[in-house]
């Protein structure tokens, strides 16, 4: 019998996060670098998500605000994130993210600097009792 709890934590964080600038694939988005957090909410309410950025050398991004629908995932892109700011290419950063409700984040980056692609996943690190 299924769970009726659904999967996640409230708070997330990516320790490594980086976008490249460029690439040779520029003529086709679906192959621009980019990092991207996979978002799930496998719950029966809406998911509200907060991001923050942080960097070596400013202060911190944000906040960057999404809504994860109940029982769906969200790929985002942060090289979309526009508001309050871009992120950064070239850029070292750290995130922060944290939801109202129980949420699963996978982190992804595609880097397409060279012509044979390199791709990278992991499962965020949740904080336990978030």
């Amino acid at each position: 019998m299924p769970s009726t709890t659904p999967p996640g934590r409230r708070r997330w964080a990516i320790a490594e996060g980086y976008i490249p600038a460029g690439g040779t694939h520029a003529d086709d988005p679906r192959f621009e670098s980019h990092e991207t957090a996979c978002l799930l909410n496998a719950g029966d309410d809406d998911a509200h998500v907060v991001l923050t950025l942080y960097f070596r050398d400013r202060e911190p991004a944000g906040p960057y605000r999404v809504t994860v629908p109940a029982r769906r995932t969200l790929h985002l892109r942060f090289n979309d994130l526009r508001d309050p700011a871009p992120v950064p290419r070239d850029t070292d950063y750290a995130s922060v993210i944290e939801s109202d409700r129980p949420i699963v984040v996978q982190h992804t980056r595609l880097d397409s600097r060279q012509a044979a692609l390199a791709l990278l996943s992991t499962v965020a690190y949740a904080e336990a009792g978030a």
